[in-house]
């Protein structure tokens, strides 16, 4: 396929790519604006492969050079970051609006087939049970917020102008190349260094965890299989009390775990959340890597590959750490 792949200098979007065109060959046009968290070298492995357009989603210039010749757009362009977005909401209703729209209108203009990537935080928290794609949407952060209003958006298209469009809602995902503001880089990258590893609350919040491989392949299964004007969750295998995902990474780097420390919980944070895949399992997609053994991989990449890390330690990432935990890193 001839894919805009917008957002793909980012950790699950450089994932997509690699699989797109290793497992397919898809001809792949990348749109990034290398904000913070994208960087080139996330898709060095596939770059002579590619075509890369630098721009923002919000901007229909450069969504119009970067859909010259695409058959679908899929978009992974997004500010994610839940504590990013208490602090500075305006930035998440811009890009995660207002470039969603462009996108739509771009895909409506060429009659292309639209995948938009999505979280499962748009459901809110469940006590037990898991979401399915009816269950109410009931966002509780400005991340989460954005994030529903764009997948109401791209479905409106598909009810108002035959546009066919189609959401693919992840639950958390880890992995290589995932930026250490996340819960799993972060306590990985503060073991190995020494420092505290900060956990919010009591650190019983319940997520379910999904290697980002498998998210790359549900979003491809979406593309290809979707219907259109429908949405489908993709969940992991495994659900772990965000404590339990620190005793183990502190297993796993050998760190002690004299060096957990509880701080001040999120405003506002979600309990648990849990995503039944039925649906998407039901077009043959399945998750195939479980947590024990996805942790482990990512573990030993985040040990083996300090090129990556190193300069976001060093650099912006370390100022944005010291004003949110109040206390600096020491490497």
């Amino acid at each position: 396929m001839r894919l805009l792949v917008c957002g793909a200098a980012g950790f699950i979007g450089s994932t997509f790519v690699e699989l797109r065109v290793r497992e397919h060959g898809d001809q792949v046009t990348v749109l990034d604006a290398l904000t913070y968290a994208g960087r080139r070298e996330n898709l060095r492995a596939v770059e002579a492969g590619i075509r890369f357009v630098h721009g923002a989603i919000e901007d229909p210039a450069a969504v119009a050079e970067a859909a010259e010749g695409a058959e679908a757009i899929v978009n992974f362009a997004a500010e994610t970051h839940v504590d990013r977005s208490i602090a500075d909401p305006f930035a998440f209703s811009v890009t995660n609006g207002q470039g969603t729209h462009v996108l739509l209108e771009a895909a409506r203009e060429r009659g292309l087939r639209y995948v938009q990537v999505s979280t499962d935080e748009v459901y809110g928290s469940i006590e037990s049970g898991s979401f399915t794609e009816e269950s109410p949407l009931r966002p509780s952060s400005p991340y989460s917020a954005t994030k529903t209003g764009a997948d109401l958006l791209v479905l409106s298209y598909f009810h108002t102008y035959g546009l066919p469009t189609l959401v693919c809602r992840g639950s958390n995902n880890y992995g290589p190349r995932q930026y250490p503001e996340k819960l799993i880089p972060l306590m990985i990258l503060n073991a190995l260094a020494g420092d505290p590893l900060p956990v919010y609350g009591d650190g019983r919040n319940v997520r379910n965890w999904l290697y980002v491989e498998d998210f790359g392949r549900g979003i491809g299964h979406v593309l290809e299989h979707g219907a259109p004007g429908e949405v489908y969750n993709c969940g992991g295998p495994d659900e772990c009390e965000n404590l339990e995902v620190v005793g183990r990474i502190l297993k796993l780097t050998g760190a002690d775990e004299s060096l957990i420390e509880y701080v001040t919980d999120r405003p506002g944070h979600d309990r648990r959340y849990s995503l039944s895949s039925a649906k998407l399992e039901g077009l043959g997609w399945r998750a195939r890597t479980r947590f024990e053994e996805g942790l482990s991989r990512t573990v030993d990449w985040y040990r083996e590959n300090a090129w990556w890390w190193e300069p976001i330690r060093s650099g912006s990432y370390r100022e944005y750490y010291e004003r949110h935990y109040g206390r600096s890193l020491k490497r």
